[in-house]
């Protein structure tokens, strides 16, 4: 049998995979922030600016060396429901975009029909009454739009550019789990620390106040002195129970970061016993920036959008349309498939817009949207910058503060030495000590803060500069399919 319809089909295939969208050649907007990072008092100093595409991929296991850390970072990357809603949220929006790159191909669907009527005798045309019948069995496509001009092209594109900014969100969530499950983890062993000087300041103060006790029992000191004693003791005893309560809050709340329950021989210490993460920004550009994955994924929107005018102005151009079928057809349902029964059809339509108020509007509101991506994306990078600046201070200026602290510590301690010498020896009263050890406990407390506030620095930097620069997968994997 010669059937002209793959001929056709054939032909029209190839306009189709020959034509091109009508978006516009995208080009990424410059980047509204300096090359360099701030410089100034706050700033260390650092060497010539690395370019960002020779900067190498870190990932999170070579940042966090922690052995311990990184245990509890892999329980989490596991078992985390955010995580794992973000990833099944990547594979729906990679389905979508499958649903929409498929439009560009013909659906072939077999069908098989099949009726049976009678009509009377005044309508036939043979002037008797008839029953007639009819089978056909089809291989055929049904309104499929050849492509010419790029609307589904550009549809595809838009669909592809959304699942690459939901892979992006994916990345981001991840990074931002490592830094939080980090954060948390520093701030357990903080809080750790601050409950054993706790525990110590009040064993240390419960001695005394024994002492003291004793004293006044004797009539060698007044009773003044017996309530001073008891004052820095229940401050002690209300400082143990609040960083109990504290620790047993940050253990529930890693837990939950995790998703399981974290096995005790992988819970922080203290911060003196965890391994510092490696050092970051110093002699980066700030072009790396581009890379992180909410930057990222503005421009994945910027380029959804893009593609959109190009959709809208497809849109002021013909659209054609085929429906075409090849099988056999019969008035007996045992003649289906016999020599002779073969049919064909074929139903080319085209469609050429005259006056629709609604495709310039369309347009219209595809370029506006364009802009207001172009500064999503401008802001997106901006409020990067702001955030790396911000880390950059801090780690220009925190270890001059812990120095600063670590000498008043010391000189407190000192103090405070000395003014337990001075009331054993009868010579002050204990209204010195009770200052002298409120100022040295007061001291060592914001001396673990800032212990902690540099290794928090540290794992915030690693986040703001974009969870240590690794590329998304998902581009290079679409890439080559396409």
């Amino acid at each position: 049998m010669n059937y002209p319809t793959h001929s056709a089909l054939l032909a029209l295939s190839t306009l189709m995979l020959a034509g091109c969208t009508m978006a516009p050649k995208y080009e990424r907007p410059p980047a509204p922030v300096p090359t360099a990072w701030p410089a100034g008092p706050a700033y260390a100093p650092t060497s010539a600016a690395t370019n960002a595409s020779s900067v190498p991929d870190l990932f999170w296991q070579d940042y966090f060396t922690d052995p311990a850390l990184q245990q509890v970072i892999g329980l989490a990357l596991t078992h985390n429901r955010d995580l794992r809603i973000a990833a099944l949220n990547v594979e729906r929006a990679r389905a979508f975009y499958g649903i929409q790159r498929a439009a560009l191909y013909p659906a072939v669907d077999a069908v098989g029909s099949g009726s049976k009527a009678r009509v009377p005798a005044d309508l036939s045309s043979t002037g008797q009454r008839q029953t007639l019948e009819r089978y056909d069995a089809n291989l055929g496509v049904a309104s499929w739009e050849i492509d010419l001009f790029g609307r589904i092209r550009s549809l595809k594109d838009r669909a592809l550019e959304e699942y690459l900014a939901t892979e992006q969100v994916r990345h981001a969530a991840q990074i931002l789990l490592v830094s939080s499950v980090a954060q948390t983890y520093l701030a357990l062993a903080a809080d750790r620390e601050s409950l054993a000087l706790s525990e110590t300041t009040l064993t240390a103060q419960q001695a005394a106040y024994d002492l003291i006790k004793r004293r006044h029992e004797l009539g060698l000191v007044p009773e003044l002195d017996l309530l001073r004693a008891q004052t820095p003791l229940e401050v002690a005893r209300r400082d143990v129970a609040i960083y109990t309560q504290r620790l047993a809050k940050g253990e529930n709340a890693l837990s939950l970061l995790v998703g399981s329950t974290v096995p005790p021989e992988m819970l922080p210490a203290t911060l003196g016993e965890f391994i510092s993460p490696n050092e970051l920004g110093a002699g980066i550009s700030s072009e790396v920036l581009l890379r992180r994955p909410d930057v990222l994924q503005a421009e994945n929107l910027l380029k959804a959008a893009n593609a959109d005018i190009g959709a809208a102005r497809a849109a002021f151009f013909p659209r054609i349309s085929l429906t075409a079928a090849i099988g056999t057809a019969s008035s007996d349902l045992s003649g289906l498939f016999k020599s002779g029964s073969g049919a064909w059809s074929y139903a080319p339509q085209i469609v050429m817009p005259i006056f629709d108020a609604r495709t310039w509007s369309a347009h219209k509101a595809a370029k506006v949207q364009r802009e207001i991506a172009v500064t999503e994306y401008e802001k997106a990078i901006q409020s990067a910058f702001r955030e790396v600046a911000d880390a950059l201070a801090v780690q220009g200026t925190v270890d001059q503060q812990l120095n600063a602290q670590q000498s008043l510590v010391d000189a407190f301690a000192h103090t405070y030495r000395l003014a337990n010498s001075r009331f054993d020896k009868g010579i002050d009263s204990y209204l010195g000590v009770l200052d002298a050890q409120r100022s040295l406990f007061a001291a060592q407390q914001v001396l673990v803060f800032l212990r902690l506030e540099k290794l928090a620095n540290q794992v915030a930097l690693y986040a703001v500069l974009g969870g240590g620069w690794q590329t998304a997968p998902a581009q290079a994997r679409i890439t080559s399919r396409d």
